[in-house]
């Protein structure tokens, strides 16, 4: 090996990740190491700082990223791992055990329960039995031979199927030797048999003495191939597959039922105080360990587990249990945070049983709880939101939708939150119209700024109507029409058109007037100019892109978006006020610059829909035009003014119906580029495999052949009914 020159080393120190990674942990323990002197501390970040290298330049500006929004304490960390290990509760050694481990002197011992009063019962009627088969072998002969010929079957049967279970337990000891078990020889097996008696004796007869030794073995099941050795505490060990799910599918699904009998609280009754004004009587006292083993033993589970379907079942079952979380602080942080996890990283029904359980502890419990909620959800719909693709495109929408929602349900608390959030966005903008650097603009045009904007351009347009918003609209507007103005070029057209839809949702949201039509009419400059190369005529869809490619500039399919999309922009803005006496005075320069527009293009398939809708704005302002001639009051009569639009307002203008035209047209247009996407990342995965295996190109060329023979012979069959027909 030759050594590395010293260039070499320098640029090894800086950038190669092994070195990384071990600054980043020499940094973590020594800030946890000398938090005492305040100045030392600042000198040492500052010195980090400038330790860093160049490529993590955009993440030493602490001031204007959206990730240190809202200060929240994240130190619950060391109250999780004590937590875990109070789960682990005293048995009773009067439970029935049915195991091959068991020896009869323990049976004998466990005198206290009721089945083993039942069991000597049995015991004295077969001693009586057996007293009688003596005194008939005594007086038949030709019996006892019978009835030991018998015997010998059975031995042989019972030592069959006693070498078959030592084999299974045997199978069962080497696997946890192999785990690193120290007390195997002492624990027991539990089997499928054992757990239905527990199950039966907890379900039917109300007997919750064995209750422990069911949460203990729920204990097991979740921490079962954990690495912290928590199974070591407990004696118990799984038989097979079907005893641990067995007792997983009991404990979620009856635990809840059990501990709401336990301490008398209905089903229906799902306060916290009904759960609070229980924490001194004698039935919390005795049931408070058992719930406590059963949550954290549950949220040990979802911690763990990765199958989908789990955990759903699980999240749904917990969820009925929510409000038993208010009687421990330290475990219902741990809930937050884990379901938080699971929402914003899960997808699909794991998400939305996630968020459910979310909204229910903000909304069931105390206000410090709605606090934590809103504010780990959009930390974590921040860290989710920086990369959007056509894939993950209908999650983070569905991500939006859940934080309106929350921060709905108190939208005096949420305000606050709502606030800060926006004015963080105010002074990245800010910064970057002041120092025009790059990594100050880079901050703007990407996925988490934009989500972000979209977030609270939601939620102001969700709640405006019932409470005063006024100031974050207004700031919203700012800040969406200052990213607007701010990237004009053509690659950022896609930005721009997310920017308009922003303002036009606000503006129809909130019923104020926001003018877009020069925002449109100027991004429409860059399109027309030349031809569109009809070579490049891949489809583009424009929802999962901000900043378009060089090469995509010219292409048809994206000459046509941009300017379909501008239409169907100006018509939303129209149609919004298409009804107001005003309009023909909105229409004027709109329809000046699309006229110049109009002859500038090329392309027909560009001209035809610009055509249309000039003339569809100006058949609405003949219409208003129209109804503006029959009034007899004037432009300073505000309340004649404001009167006028709902006496025109009957549905049947022109524009309104061309409107519905053109939303139709792009839900299908929509359609069609995600089918066609859907198609070349199909032919692009077989081509990947055609280039990987030489024999399925094989395969390939005789289907392909096949289909060519096919279609020969479909041609000879076509053309002899033709000649039968004549």
């Amino acid at each position: 090996m030759t050594k590395l020159g010293k260039k070499a080393r320098k640029f090894a120190k800086k950038h190669l990740q092994s070195v990384l990674k071990k600054r980043r942990k020499q940094k973590t323990m020594f800030k946890r190491k000398t938090p005492r002197d305040k100045g030392n501390a600042a000198e040492d970040q500052a010195g980090s700082k400038k330790d860093l290298p160049i490529g993590r330049t955009e993440d030493v500006v602490g001031d204007t990223s959206l990730d240190p929004i809202f200060s929240d304490n994240d130190s619950d960390s060391r109250e999780y791992a004590s937590s875990d290990s109070d789960g682990f509760l005293s048995e009773d050694s009067s439970c029935v055990y049915d195991a091959a481990s068991e020896s009869e002197n323990e049976s004998d011992q466990n005198g206290g329960s009721a089945l083993l009063g039942q069991n000597r019962e049995i015991h004295l009627e077969l001693a009586k039995q057996k007293k009688k088969l003596d005194s008939l072998k005594e007086k038949d002969p030709e019996f006892s031979k019978f009835l030991e010929s018998h015997d010998n079957l059975e031995q042989h049967r019972s030592e069959e199927s006693d070498s078959e279970e030592e084999a299974e337990t045997s199978k069962q000891h080497m696997l946890e030797a192999n785990h690193g078990s120290s007390n195997l020889k002492n624990g027991k097996v539990l089997t499928s048999s054992t757990i239905d008696s527990w199950c039966q004796l907890v379900i039917e007869e109300q007997n919750l003495s064995v209750l422990p030794n069911l949460l203990n073995a729920y204990r097991s099941v979740c921490h079962y191939g954990s690495d912290d050795g928590l199974d070591a505490m407990s004696h118990w060990r799984i038989h097979n597959s079907k005893t641990f799910c067995k007792i997983l599918k009991f404990m979620l699904h009856e635990a809840d039922n059990i501990f709401r009998t336990l301490i008398g609280v209905s089903s229906s009754s799902c306060k916290k105080e009904a759960i609070l004004e229980l924490k001194n009587t004698p039935k919390w006292k005795k049931s408070k360990p058992l719930i406590k083993s059963y949550l954290s033993s549950t949220m040990f589970l979802l911690n763990q587990v990765t199958d989908s379907e789990i955990l759903v079942f699980a999240l749904t079952q917990l969820r009925a249990s929510t409000i038993f979380f208010a009687a421990f602080p330290s475990l219902l942080r741990r809930l937050i945070k884990v379901t938080v996890h699971l929402w914003a990283t899960g997808g699909g029904a794991v998400s939305s049983s996630s968020f459910l359980i979310i909204r229910d502890v903000a909304l069931l419990l105390s206000s410090n709880c709605l606090d934590t909620c809103l504010i780990k959800t959009y930390k974590a719909f921040i860290a989710c939101s920086k990369f959007v693709e056509p894939t993950n495109i209908v999650h983070i929408r569905f991500l939006v939708d859940c934080l309106v929602e929350l921060y709905s349900l108190d939208v005096q608390k949420s305000f606050s939150k709502a606030l800060a959030s926006i004015q963080q966005l105010a002074k990245i903008l800010q910064q970057g119209l002041k120092t025009k650097k790059k990594e100050a603009l880079k901050k703007i045009p990407n996925w988490q700024y934009t989500n972000c904007m979209d977030v609270w351009v939601k939620f102001v347009s969700a709640n405006i109507r019932d409470h005063d918003l006024q100031s974050l609209l207004y700031l919203m507007i700012q800040v969406i029409s200052g990213v607007a103005h701010l990237f004009h070029g053509p690659r950022y057209l896609p930005l721009r058109i997310k920017c308009i839809q922003m303002l036009n949702q606000l503006s129809s949201s909130c019923r104020v007037f926001i003018p877009i039509t020069s925002l449109v009419l100027d991004s429409l400059e860059y399109i027309g100019s030349g031809k569109p190369d009809a070579k490049l005529g891949n489809p583009f869809d424009i929802s999962s892109t901000i900043k378009v490619p060089k090469q995509w500039l010219k292409s048809q399919c994206f000459q046509e978006e941009c300017v379909l999309s501008a239409i169907e922009l100006l018509s939303g803005h129209f149609a919004q006020w298409s009804y107001h006496i005003s309009f023909p005075e909105l229409a004027t320069i709109p329809l000046i610059r699309l006229k110049k527009f109009h002859e500038k293009l090329t392309a027909e398939s560009l001209r035809r829909p610009v055509k249309r809708m000039i003339d569809q704005v100006e058949q609405n302002v003949e219409f208003v035009n129209n109804k503006r001639d029959e009034v007899a009051f004037s432009p300073k009569d505000q309340e004649s003014v404001e009167s006028f639009q709902p006496n025109t307002c009957n549905g049947n203008a022109p524009f309104t119906q061309y409107y519905t035209d053109i939303i139709k047209r792009s839900l299908s247009r929509k359609e069609v580029t995600k089918s066609e996407l859907a198609q070349k990342k199909r032919r692009k995965q077989k081509a990947k495999i055609h280039d990987k295996s030489p024999g399925e190109n094989i395969n390939v060329e005789k289907e392909s052949a096949n289909e060519n023979v096919s279609t020969i012979n479909g041609g000879r069959d076509g053309r002899k009914r033709k000649k039968q027909r004549t």
